[in-house]
């Protein structure tokens, strides 16, 4: 199953050549994990993550430009390849909030719980792995393999 979401564009994710640039495009992933991993989480009892998690790595591929119009793009996340003390974010950015939009962006992020107060990672708890179980998409793990 995964998770959607619609992210609006704002003027200033535009670049000079009339796109979204690549700073704006991992702001926008950013924004749409937020909404999965601390507001739905929260919003289902799994609020852990409020005390730290970072990304450990993030590889992005482009398919196509996302020039702006003044919409809003669809993002798409899932999980995978859940391990003790770390999880993967798959994502698709498509050019509008549309699913019959095309698919501009495919990214993925390597995400590690952490204990800001004891300064190191942490495992993730059973609540936390429950949560990301309900967002994997076995279908899509393809998709950003590499």
């Amino acid at each position: 199953m995964r998770f959607d979401v619609h992210v609006p564009l704002r003027w200033a994710d535009m670049d000079a050549y009339r796109h979204v640039n690549h700073a704006r495009t991992v702001t926008l992933l950013e924004e749409a994990r937020v909404d999965l991993v601390f507001r739905r989480a929260a919003h289902e009892g799994v609020g852990d993550w409020s005390g730290g998690l970072f990304v450990a790595g993030l590889q992005v591929d482009y398919k196509r430009q996302i020039a702006y119009e003044g919409q809003s793009v669809r993002v798409s996340l899932w999980t995978g390849q859940v391990r003790a003390a770390s999880f993967m974010l798959h994502y698709e950015v498509r050019t509008g909030a549309s699913m019959d939009d095309p698919v501009a962006v495919t990214a993925q992020t390597q995400m590690v719980p952490f204990d800001l107060s004891a300064n190191r990672p942490r495992r993730l708890t059973d609540a936390e792995r429950e949560f990301l179980a309900r967002w994997a998409d076995d279908a899509a793990q393809g998709v950003n393999a590499s």
